[in-house]
Formats: C-alpha cells, sequence, structure tokens
C-alpha cells in the first residue's frame, strides 16, 4: 500500500504575509511535511467543528496535477464567497507539486487541498493539502452507475435571492450531500442528481451531470446555484475537439431521460455513464464514455 502524503502551508492565504506570519523572506519554506498518522488539526479549527471552510480534490494521472490551475481558481472563488483571506496561489500551487514529488509514483492518485478559516479566536486560517492513490473507478467508468433524483428543497434562482446560502462554493459543510448519499444507497443506487425546487436538473453531491442531445453536450447554467465543474470544463474541451457541439442550458429530467447519453463527471472519478434514473433503465454509449475518459487521463495541465 502506497503511502500518503501530509503537507500543511505555513502560510496559506496573503493575509498571513500581510500580517507578519512569515518574516523569514522569500526563501522560507512554504510547507511542513508532517506523518499522515499524526494528529495535526486544532480541535477548536472551524474547519473542524462549524464547516468554515472551502476545499479542492484534484486528480494526479501519471505524476501530473489535472486542470491546477482551474482548481486553484475555483479555491479562491469559493473562498471569496465565504469571505475567507484571498488564499495564496502560489503557495498552494508549490504545495500541490511538492506533494507530487514526495508521494510514490502511481498511475492515478488524487490530491486533496483543505482551507480552513483557522483556529477559532485567532486571526489566520489554516490550510493543508492531503495527497493519496486513488480507487479503482473502472466500474463506474465502464459499466456505469445508477442515480436517482432528489429535490434539493430550492429554487433555480436561490444563488441570486439568497446567496448566504453559499449554492455554488465547494465548502466543508458536505452534511447534506453525505445524506443525499446515503439515501441513494437506501434506495439502491449509486448516486444522485438533484433537482431544484421548480424542477429543474442541478449537480450530484460530489460531481456534474452532462448530457449528449444529439451533436450536443450540454450542462446545466452554472447561474442555478450549482459549483462550477473544472471536469464538465474539460470534457466540454474533448468534446469541441470532436466535433460536437456544447452549451450551458436550464435542463429537466425529462430530458435527462431523453437523453443520447449522460454522465456524471468529477475528478477522481472522471466520466460515469448514467445507467439508470430512479430505477428505469436508460442507454449507455460505451465507446463515446471511453472517449472521454481517455481524453481526461491525456490532460497535461
Amino acid at each position: 500500500m502506497v503511502s500518503p502524503v501530509l503537507l500543511v502551508l505555513r502560510s496559506p492565504s496573503t493575509v498571513a504575509h500581510d500580517e507578519g506570519a512569515v518574516t523569514a523572506g522569500a526563501s522560507a519554506p512554504v510547507f511542513d511535511r508532517l506523518d499522515p498518522a499524526a494528529p495535526v488539526a486544532n480541535a477548536l479549527d472551524l474547519g473542524i467543528t462549524r464547516g468554515d471552510g472551502v476545499f479542492e480534490t484534484i486528480t494526479v494521472i501519471d505524476g501530473i496535477p489535472q486542470a491546477l490551475d482551474a482548481h486553484l481558481t475555483r479555491l479562491e472563488r469559493s473562498a471569496e464567497l465565504l469571505d475567507l483571506p484571498t488564499p495564496d496561489l502560489d503557495a498552494w500551487r508549490t504545495t500541490v507539486f511538492a506533494a507530487v514529488d514526495t508521494h510514490d509514483p502511481v498511475e492515478e492518485a488524487f490530491i486533496k487541498l483543505v482551507y480552513s478559516r483557522g483556529v477559532e479566536g485567532q486571526p489566520l486560517p489554516t490550510g493543508w493539502a492531503w495527497m493519496q492513490q486513488s480507487g479503482d473507478f473502472t466500474r463506474q467508468r465502464t459499466e456505469g452507475i445508477d442515480v436517482v433524483l432528489l429535490d434539493r428543497g430550492y429554487p433555480s434562482t436561490v444563488a441570486q435571492t439568497s446567496p448566504w446560502l453559499l449554492q455554488g462554493a465547494k465548502t466543508l459543510s458536505y452534511a447534506i450531500n453525505r445524506a443525499a448519499l446515503r439515501e441513494a444507497a437506501r434506495r439502491g443506487a449509486d448516486d444522485v442528481v438533484f433537482v431544484s425546487s421548480d424542477g429543474l436538473l442541478l449537480e450530484g453531491p460530489t460531481a456534474t451531470i452532462i448530457l449528449k442531445l444529439g451533436e450536443t453536450f450540454v450542462t446545466p447554467r452554472p447561474d442555478l446555484g450549482i459549483l462550477p465543474g473544472t471536469t464538465q470544463h474539460s470534457v466540454f474541451e474533448i468534446a469541441t475537439l470532436n466535433g460536437f457541439k456544447t452549451a450551458y442550458e436550464s435542463l429537466t429530467p425529462a430530458d435527462l431521460r431523453a437523453a443520447d447519453a449522460a454522465w456524471l463527471v468529477s475528478s477522481v472519478r472522471n466520466a460515469a455513464p448514467i445507467r439508470s434514473v430512479d430505477g428505469a433503465p436508460r442507454a449507455v454509449d460505451a465507446q463515446l464514455t471511453d472517449s472521454i475518459n481517455t481524453g481526461l487521463a491525456a490532460r497535461t495541465t
């Protein structure tokens, strides 16, 4: 078993520099490497006690972090939505590459970046990067997944009417997403597609939905209070290179059921074709799915 790697940033935000937390100059280490089995987080860290923080998960294929700039940009956007101090993206980027260099070479791995508001009562945030070998997603990528539709309980306008609900931010508050996945398991399914209270498709708990409608790859509009998908963006690039059109639209469960093909896409699992919706089977395009996953694995940035 390949050992994971844990790197804790000394200064995960620009505010740490402004307040003099870094005094040793530009050559000072950006992070500390710690034993993954050792206790690290403070018991009063708000990321733990309140879920007050954000995160990103970056897949690493043959030592190359995939879509790194897009993930770091989304980390910064999520931090802004939570009024967290601006993350020091150069420090995070350095830490990501250091984790890759430190980890034993494997075909597929992932790096999870965690950025918290920090210890309650103290002014500075905390941040760390965890890298480990990925699980085997061959079955999900080839045979497909069964999904259920669950009402998210919000209208599709929630991002505009209620920005304090933080829809579209990748926060550490994942209790609802985990509960949704448990509900899917109770119904004999693998995953979930959330639907707004006014009947529009949104996203999965940990993935973006993409439909193939004719010769067009379509995903829900990002202004519907969903997380902008880094993997979805890469899939659209692959689709365009292969002569398909791409679009962001309002989609309904009827569109999902009528689609020529459908996938939930995410950083570590990549493209998992949807083979049934609420127990009703639907077609899986195995050849196209393999082409998408091959393209995702071949990314160099």
